[in-house]
C-alpha cells in the first residue's frame, strides 16, 4: 500500500523560519536585487519600498495566519482557496501555485549554474559551461528533496545564518567607509513617493517570494495552529528590516549620490566589485556565499512545488503517484521526483537553445532566470491577492472568535495592495525582463500564468462532471489524514 502522509511533527518554528528566509535568499537579495532596483528605477528609495512591502505582507498575514490555525495543508494557496471560494477556483489556484513555483525554482538554476561556473572559473581556474554548474545544484537539490525535510531544515539554517553574517559585515564595512557620511537620505519618502514607485514595488516584491510558505510545511510542525502564523510574522519582519537596513547600510557605502550610477553600470557585480576594494578575502567569501544562498533559494523553493505535487496527486486532482511519500522519512518522494525531472528537461533545454547565443556566458541569466522567475513572482503575487479574498469568504461563513480587523479589514487591504503590486508588474514587465523595444515575453511569460489558472478552471469542472467523487473529496482539504496523527480540524464550512 502506498503511503500519502508526511512526516509527522518534525518542523519547529525556528525551522520554518529558516525554510522561509531561505527562499528568499538575503544575500541574493542585496547582491542581485538591490543594485537591480537602484538601477532600473533610478530612485534613491529602495529601502523603503522594503519596509513598506514588508507592512503590505504583515498585513496579508493577519488573515493567512489566522486561517491557517484552522486549515492544514501542504498545497496552502490551493487549501485556502477551496476553503474560501469554492472547488474550480482552488484547483485553478492549485495549478497556478504548482506551475508558479516551478517557473521560480527552475529560473534559479540560471543565475545558478552561471555563478557557480564563473566562480570556478576565477578560484581555480577550472571553466566549465553553465548548464554543467546547474546540473551540480540540480544534483544537491535532488538529494535533499528525498530526503527527511529535518535534512534540509538544517542544512538551510547553517546557510541562512552564514548569509546574514555575510550581509552583517558588509553593512557594517558600508557604515564604516561611507565616503558622503552617514545619513538618512535614502531613507526620505520623497525619494520613495515618486513617479517610480510602480517600478520599486515591483521588483521589490520578489524579495520576499517564499515568505507564505510556511503554510506549505503546516502538515510537519510540531503545532500546525501556531507554528504558521508565528513563523510568518516573525520571517517577514526580519526580512523586511534586515533588507531595509542592509540597504540603506550599503547605499551609505556606495554614497548616495553614486549608488545609482554605479548600479547602473556594475549591475549585480556591484557588490562583490565595492567589497573587493576593501577586503579581497572577504569578497571571495562573499561570492562563495552567494552561491550557497542560491543553493537554499533552490532547496526552498523545490520543496514547495514537491509539496504541491504531494497535495494535488493526493486528493486525485493530479495523478495519485505524485501523492504518495517515502515510508522512511515521510518526504514527499514522488512529487520531489517529478520537480527534478522538470528541473533537469528545462536546464538541458536552454542549455541546446543557448549553444553559440549571441548573449554569451549572460545567456542563463538573461534567460532562463530572468523570464521565468519575474513570471513566477508574478503568479505568487496573483496568487496572495486571491488567497486575501478566499481569507475574507471564508470567515463571513463562520467568524471562528476573530474580530473584524482580522477577518475582513487586514485582508481586504493586503487584497487591493497586492493587486496592485500585481498590475505594476505587468505594467513594467519589460524592464523587468530587460526588453529593448517591443516584447512578445511580455505577453507570453505572464501569459503562461493566467494560461495556468484558465486551465486549472477547465480541469476543475472535468473533474465536476467526470469525477464526481473527486471533485467532492475536495470539500475536506482542510482536514489531514487520520493516518497522519496530527489533530484534525473540527470547524468545517
Amino acid at each position: 500500500m502506498q503511503q500519502t502522509t508526511l512526516a509527522r511533527r518534525h518542523l519547529s518554528t525556528t525551522a520554518v523560519v529558516f525554510m522561509i528566509i531561505a527562499a528568499s535568499a538575503p544575500l541574493t537579495v542585496l547582491a542581485g536585487g538591490v543594485p537591480t532596483s537602484f538601477a532600473v528605477s533610478g530612485l534613491l528609495g529602495v529601502p523603503l519600498g522594503y519596509l513598506v512591502l514588508g507592512v503590505i505582507i504583515m498585513v496579508f498575514a493577519v488573515g493567512y495566519g489566522a486561517m491557517s490555525g484552522h486549515i492544514q495543508n501542504a498545497g496552502a494557496f490551493y487549501a485556502y482557496i477551496t476553503e474560501g471560494l469554492g472547488n474550480r477556483q482552488g484547483i485553478a489556484a492549485a495549478i497556478l501555485a504548482l506551475v508558479s513555483y516551478n517557473m521560480m525554482q527552475v529560473g534559479l538554476y540560471g543565475l545558478f549554474g552561471f555563478s557557480l561556473a564563473t566562480l570556478l572559473s576565477t578560484l581555480i581556474g577550472v571553466s566549465v559551461p553553465w548548464w554543467i554548474a546547474g546540473i551540480i545544484g540540480w544534483l544537491i537539490v535532488a538529494a535533499l528533496g528525498v530526503n527527511s525535510v529535518d535534512l534540509s531544515a538544517k542544512v538551510l539554517g547553517v546557510l541562512v545564518a552564514l548569509e546574514f553574517a555575510v550581509v552583517a559585515v558588509v553593512s557594517v564595512l558600508a557604515l564604516l567607509n561611507a565616503p558622503e557620511g552617514v545619513s538618512l537620505e535614502t531613507l526620505n519618502p520623497e525619494h520613495f513617493f515618486t513617479g517610480g514607485l510602480g517600478v520599486l514595488l515591483a521588483f521589490g516584491i520578489a524579495a520576499f517570494m517564499g515568505f507564505e510558505s510556511g503554510a506549505i510545511y503546516s502538515e510537519e510542525t510540531k503545532n500546525p495552529r501556531r507554528t504558521v502564523a508565528r513563523a510568518t510574522y516573525i520571517a517577514v519582519g526580519i526580512i523586511a528590516v534586515f533588507y531595509a537596513l542592509s540597504t540603506w547600510a550599503f547605499s551609505m557605502g556606495v554614497g548616495p549620490s553614486a549608488v545609482v550610477q554605479a548600479s547602473q553600470e556594475l549591475g549585480p557585480d556591484l557588490v562583490f566589485a565595492w567589497l573587493g576594494e576593501r577586503s579581497p578575502a572577504l569578497a571571495h567569501v562573499a561570492n562563495v556565499l552567494f552561491i550557497t544562498s542560491l543553493l537554499a533559494a533552490l532547496v526552498a523553493f523545490h520543496n514547495g512545488a514537491a509539496r504541491y505535487f504531494f497535495a494535488l496527486g493526493r486528493t486525485g486532482v493530479i495523478p495519485r503517484r505524485l501523492g504518495t511519500t517515502s515510508p522512511r522519512n515521510g518526504a514527499p518522494v514522488m512529487g520531489s521526483l517529478a520537480q527534478s525531472a522538470l528541473g533537469l528537461s528545462v536546464i538541458v533545454v536552454f542549455a541546446v537553445a543557448g549553444a553559440g547565443s549571441e548573449l554569451g556566458e549572460l545567456f542563463p541569466v538573461l534567460t532562463l532566470f530572468t523570464w521565468l522567475t519575474n513570471a513566477a513572482a508574478f503568479g505568487l503575487v496573483f496568487l496572495l491577492a486571491v488567497t486575501s479574498v478566499a481569507v475574507i469568504a471564508w470567515f463571513a461563513r463562520d467568524h471562528h472568535g476573530r474580530g473584524v480587523w482580522t477577518r475582513l479589514v487586514a485582508p481586504a487591504l493586503s487584497a487591493v495592495a497586492l493587486i496592485t503590486v500585481a498590475v505594476l508588474i505587468l505594467m513594467n514587465f519589460d524592464l523587468m525582463i530587460g526588453a529593448e523595444g517591443p516584447s512578445a515575453l511580455v505577453i507570453v511569460m505572464p501569459g503562461i500564468i493566467i494560461g495556468a489558472g484558465v486551465v486549472g478552471l477547465v480541469w476543475g469542472e472535468i473533474l465536476r462532471r467526470t469525477r464526481p467523487e473527486v471533485y467532492r473529496a475536495m470539500d475536506n482539504v482542510d482536514q489531514i489524514p487520520e493516518s497522519q496523527e496530527l489533530p484534525v480540524v473540527t470547524e468545517h464550512r
